[in-house]
């Protein structure tokens, strides 16, 4: 403390005692705040002499200043070069939550450069206890203003005799007051990251001297160790240019088409100020006919000046085009086919070129020949393998298909069987019901008449009367045989839709009720719509149109109809578990539910008439990331043993392949999916493409 401050504190302190105490009191904690610069000091020390990435020791010094100074954001802001200091970005900060983040923000501050630039070169620092009274200039005010500044600590960052940065720390809740200790900390702390500045840029001029001295072996090592002729052009470019000191080095094709007289440019590096020549379109109609040939056969151009040397006037033009006033040129050869040219300009003057750089130009075309030759074979053998991959994936997709179809036709057979096997019993039961209804009525009514003419029978039988409870019996009779008229009712509509649902014999294109099917499925699912042993429950939601018979193969549709169903079931069955094992908050609980609506399509000239069937549920949708995936065979989100990814597969393939028609979908999170089925009511020999198929139905949204 200085003795303003320990003069200030005595007049506040009654006595001498008390004053003494207080000032231990203050020297202990500004001692106890020394200690913790000191350690934060020490933190960023050790994390520059252990690192020599920038990024880590920026990320750990703003964490440490923000927390220690208790400020409210910290950033390293980063100068562009070439901007004349008006402009840069922050490349690091520690911010607290409520404020915005300045990380990658461009900032243009057209009064640094002129009015502050030169005086932080000099080592100034600027503690602003609060910026709407500093006196700044408007548009300095209005940066930070950005961030929402309302005091700020500035202190330069030197790479040596250059401004790289400023460390800045902000106060944005409100104006502060900076300590004369936090300024001294925050310009050690900028000390040392120049430090760290300074190491980074002579390790990048150690590292660049080493590359310098590998060049040539890294050309070589890249051309044989990489098959993508992209990397490889790219990197001989950049070296061969930078061994040669040359302005432009460029990797040229032919069009396979022009006989030599065109092509473009596919790879360069050129030095800056002169122009680019990628992907540009050469023309020269002298070239296929006065040079190509000799070319092929190994010819090397090495050309001093192109102004003052034997060329056509036509070329002439074409190299002055691109600025060159001297150029070397070498064949690209793809075993003995004329491929392309490598090409290295001089541009700013002419350049004799020497025997050794010839030389080494010459090698460094011969190992991109061996390039080139490798991409041809490496994609012939892509090619191949891809042509063997979509085969094999294409035998294994139909076989399982035929293996699931014939699995589906088994089971249909059963089905049918079982079907066919209850269906006669339960119509002898059915067919007798009726009889033993007559029989029950003729013998109670007999039964109340004998007890109108003989109140009072025998005591015997007055005994056995109520040791049976003839009572009950009376009344309970009839209703048990009603009741025994509804269950054979029952099993007879599930009989029929058991028989409907297969339809074994109908294999063959029929004119249907596609409602009918839609029934039968949904009384087959009904043990799963609303199961007696769950409280799950899912109401279906009928809305059909007026449709009319549809040609179609009836029990193929049925197994879209039960794929669709099932999935949609399964959805809201495992959003319904996630619902109740979830442990955050309870959301309002809606009802599971499948809507099913059909109606009829039929397009402008109404010539052509198509039936849509949808099917939607109100679960919580499929994820965007798989979405794209939901036909592609084998392809599945349940658990192992519970589906084959087979189901949407084969229903993708029934509807457009074997009915010509269309099923797409469309699902967002937290709002449910929703099947589109569409085909057509006459089916056609020469059935409408797909893309017809998706303007037709464009004419209804989705």
């Amino acid at each position: 403390m200085d003795s303003k401050q320990l003069e200030q504190l005595r007049q506040c302190c009654r006595d001498r005692a008390a004053f003494e105490q207080m000032q231990q009191i203050l020297s202990a904690e500004l001692e106890q705040v020394q200690f913790e610069h000191q350690r934060a000091l020490f933190r960023v020390i050790a994390k520059i002499r252990e690192s020599l990435d920038l990024e880590t020791i920026f990320k750990t010094t703003v964490t440490e200043l923000r927390q220690l100074l208790n400020a409210d954001r910290v950033a390293v802001f980063k100068f562009y070069r070439n901007s004349g200091y008006n402009d840069g970005t922050f490349v690091s900060e520690d911010v607290l939550p409520r404020f915005p983040s300045t990380l990658s923000e461009h900032v243009h501050d057209h009064c640094f450069g002129q009015q502050y630039a030169i005086h932080y070169l000099g080592g100034r620092i600027q503690a602003i206890a609060d910026i709407q009274n500093a006196g700044l200039q408007p548009c300095h005010v209005d940066v930070l203003a950005k961030f929402q500044v309302r005091a700020n600590l500035i202190v330069p960052l030197l790479q040596s005799d250059r401004l790289w940065g400023l460390l800045c720390v902000h106060q944005c809740s409100g104006p502060r007051l900076w300590k004369t200790t936090e300024i001294e900390f925050t310009k050690q702390i900028a000390d040392h990251l120049g430090v760290a500045l300074q190491q980074a840029k002579l390790v990048e001029q150690i590292t660049t001297q080493a590359n310098q001295q590998k060049a040539l072996l890294s050309v070589v090592s890249k051309i044989r160790e990489s098959l993508d002729l992209e990397t490889i052009f790219k990197s001989t470019a950049r070296e061969v240019r930078r061994l040669l000191d040359a302005d432009r080095v460029g990797v040229f094709w032919f069009d396979p088409d022009s006989g030599y007289d065109a092509g473009q440019f596919v790879s360069e590096d050129v030095l800056s100020g002169f122009d680019s020549v990628l992907a540009a379109k050469v023309e020269d109609h002298c070239f296929g006919e006065n040079y190509s040939l000799h070319y092929r056969h190994g010819r090397i151009q090495a050309i001093d000046d192109v102004h003052n040397s034997s060329l056509k006037a036509c070329h002439v033009e074409v190299l002055r085009r691109f600025q060159v006033r001297a150029n070397l040129v070498v064949p690209l050869l793809q075993g003995d086919m004329l491929w392309g040219l490598l090409c290295i300009h001089q541009c700013a003057h002419p350049r004799r070129w020497q025997a050794q750089e010839i030389e080494f130009v010459m090698q460094i075309a011969n190992h991109l020949g061996i390039a080139l030759q490798q991409a041809e074979l490496l994609a012939q053998t892509r090619t191949q393998s891809a042509e063997l991959a979509q085969t094999l994936s294409e035998l294994q997709a139909a076989q399982t298909r035929l293996i699931h179809q014939e699995k589906m036709s088994s089971l249909g057979q059963l089905v049918a069987g079982v079907a066919h096997e209850i269906n006669n019993p339960v119509n002898f039961i059915y067919g007798n019901l009726n009889y033993a209804n007559q029989y029950a009525k003729d013998l109670l009514g007999l039964l109340m008449l004998y007890q109108q003419h003989y109140p009072n029978p025998h005591g015997e039988l007055g005994d056995r009367a109520e040791q049976i409870d003839l009572e009950f019996i009376m009344e309970d009779f009839p209703r048990m045989l009603n009741s025994m008229q509804i269950g054979a009712d029952r099993i007879r509509q599930i009989v029929l839709s058991l028989r409907t649902f297969s339809r074994l014999d109908e294999a063959d294109m029929k004119f249907v009720d596609i409602h009918d099917g839609l029934d039968s499925t949904l009384m087959i699912l009904q043990h799963r719509l609303n199961p007696k042993t769950s409280q799950i429950s899912i109401e279906v939601i009928k809305d059909y149109g007026n449709l009319p018979l549809i040609e179609c193969y009836p029990s193929q549709l049925n197994q879209v109809f039960m794929n669709i169903l099932t999935n949609a079931i399964d959805a809201l069955t495992r959003d319904e578990e996630s619902e109740k094992h979830s442990l955050s908050p309870k959301p309002i609980h809606k009802a599971k539910q499948i809507t099913i609506r059909t109606e009829l399509l039929t397009d402008a000239q109404g010539t052509n008439s198509r039936a849509i069937i949808r099917i939607a549920d109100n679960g919580s949708g499929v994820p965007e990331a798989i979405q794209s995936q939901l036909f592609n065979p084998f392809f599945t989100t349940k658990p192992i043993g519970k589906g084959t990814g087979l189901g949407l597969s084969i229903s993708h393939q029934i509807v457009v392949e074997r009915h010509g028609g269309l099923l797409k979908y469309v699902s967002q999170p937290g709002q449910g999916t929703e099947f589109w089925i569409e085909i057509p009511t006459h089916q056609v020999s020469h059935q409408i493409s797909s893309d017809q198929a998706l303007n037709f139905s464009a004419q209804l949204p989705l």
